[in-house]
């Protein structure tokens, strides 16, 4: 079913972003890995949150995210691979599905990887960030999985099932990619694999990646004062908009972002009232 608005990542600044459309009538999905994924997950501690000091990342993410849950915000857990304009709607591919709303709000944090020698050269001629959508691309031919979360062996185990030869790279920190006219082979941690196909699994992609036309500026995604970036219908909060790198910061602008985003709805609905 389509949603009204489309909120990219399921941190501090998503689930804010999605509680205050929700406060403002409007239907959203947040589309997001696993709240494991997240980099705050991992924080022992997080005291400079105001209200609820002590907790644990894990902690303060559930806390957040059943605050979004009760109220009324929609979920599902995916990697948002591009988003194209058509008409009013942003149409974004979530792993081989297709959603589309009127709004989308960009809270992905920040990309964390660099690019590998070769991997924007080849990218649709032997390098794809999805398995289980080009996989059948390569049945029965030898690839390469480089590996970033637990959900990447979940696609390299698909790939296996559809008889390809997998060759898995656990976090590698050095790869190369070569080939010809397509990818011929890859190399990781002095390792080289004669490959058809490399697939290069990230938790996400940068945000130029998702939104080619995006303005950015030193690294981040441009916003002005109410969150909106230079596209129609595209909000941009939290880290991936600049420092402080903080979830005070985070929740914020999120708020900011869900109640730009749902008055943008509201303006296309007057309009064609």
């Amino acid at each position: 079913m389509p949603y009204e608005v489309l909120v990219i990542g399921g941190g501090p600044a998503g689930l804010s972003a999605a509680v205050n459309v929700r406060a403002r009538g409007r239907s959203v999905l947040v589309v997001s890995n696993p709240l494991q994924e997240n980099p705050l997950w991992k924080a022992e501690r997080v005291d400079n949150y105001l209200g609820l000091p002590g907790l644990s990342g894990a902690e303060l993410l559930q806390t957040l995210r059943r605050h979004a849950e009760d109220a009324g915000a929609a979920f599902r857990e995916g990697r948002v691979l591009n988003a194209m304009p058509m008409g009013d709607d942003w149409f974004v591919s979530v792993g081989s599905d297709m959603e589309n709303a009127k709004a989308v709000i960009l809270a992905a944090g920040v990309a964390r990887a660099k690019k590998f020698p070769g991997e924007a050269e080849y990218l649709g001629k032997g390098v794809s960030y999805c398995a289980t959508c080009d996989g059948m691309l390569y049945r029965g031919k030898p690839v390469a999985v480089l590996g970033y979360s637990d959900g990447a062996k979940h696609e390299a185990e698909f790939l296996s099932s559809i008889r390809c030869s997998v060759t898995y790279f656990d976090r590698p920190k050095d790869c190369v990619i070569e080939g010809g006219a397509k990818v011929e082979r890859v190399t990781c941690n002095g390792e080289t694999v004669p490959v058809d196909c490399v697939f290069i699994l990230r938790p996400a992609l940068a945000p130029t990646d998702v939104f080619p036309n995006i303005a950015v500026e030193n690294g981040y995604v441009a916003v002005n004062r109410k969150m909106a970036t230079n596209l129609p219908g595209v909000f941009a909060a939290g880290d991936c908009t600049g420092g402080p790198l903080q979830v005070s910061k985070a929740a914020g602008e999120g708020l900011i972002a869900g109640q730009s985003a749902a008055a943008y709805v509201a303006e296309l609905a007057r309009k064609k009232a």
